[in-house]
């Protein structure tokens, strides 16, 4: 069984999914939530195979969660759900560090077998949203990065150790870390030196 959080502002809405996901007999839902910061509460205390979160809530949105969510390093993979239809909301999802951007459009098989491969360590993405991303990655090889994962580059290229960058972000050390990993791993690097060298020759940093 895969466990789930649902976190979504709309009360039917959030009850129907639950019920409908726990009677597919794949899915055991744990928690529900119907804000932004009690689906980062719920999450944390429960550790969620995946979690359920929809872009628009009131007061802490969806990516602001998102992002929360990815400092604490939690292993929970999280699907975006949306009723948006540009490619602009998915973009930033998947920069925040989204496993996967599901529309309310879509039926209850495709949300399943979203939850399926993304539990499974695959991405979900609409092939608009990928060919946007696309396209901002060809603007800059930076454009991959989280906003996170940018500000923690930086701060690598200019020399601040993991301990220093962690005090000036108010994160842990092991976040840091796990955010050098994704950077290291999205941009083909090696070490500190590659994304201090990196960083200069894309502008990021003076000579």
């Amino acid at each position: 069984m895969i466990r789930v959080v649902i976190a979504e502002d709309h009360n039917l809405i959030r009850e129907a999914l639950s019920r409908m996901l726990s009677e597919s007999g794949k899915i055991e839902v744990e928690a529900e939530a119907a804000n932004g910061a009690a689906a980062v509460d719920l999450t944390r205390k429960h550790k969620p195979d995946v979690l359920l979160l929809d872009v628009t809530m009131p007061g802490k949105d969806g990516i602001q969660a998102l992002s929360e969510l990815g400092e604490m390093g939690l292993p929970t993979k999280v699907i975006m759900l949306t009723m948006h239809e540009d490619e602009a909301h998915g973009v930033r999802a998947m920069r925040a560090g989204a496993a996967g951007y599901v529309k309310k459009s879509g039926n209850l098989d495709e949300l399943i077998g979203a939850i399926e491969k993304v539990h499974a360590g695959e991405q979900v993405v609409p092939a608009e949203v990928e060919a946007a991303l696309a396209r901002k990655r060809s603007e800059h090889p930076a454009q991959i990065l989280s906003q996170r994962e940018f500000q923690v580059m930086s701060y690598l290229a200019s020399g601040k150790t993991n301990r220093e960058i962690a005090a000036i972000l108010e994160i842990s050390v092991k976040t840091v870390d796990t955010h050098r990993g994704h950077v290291l791993k999205k941009l083909r690097l090696r070490n500190n030196s590659d994304i201090t060298r990196f960083a200069i020759q894309n502008g990021l940093l003076p000579v």
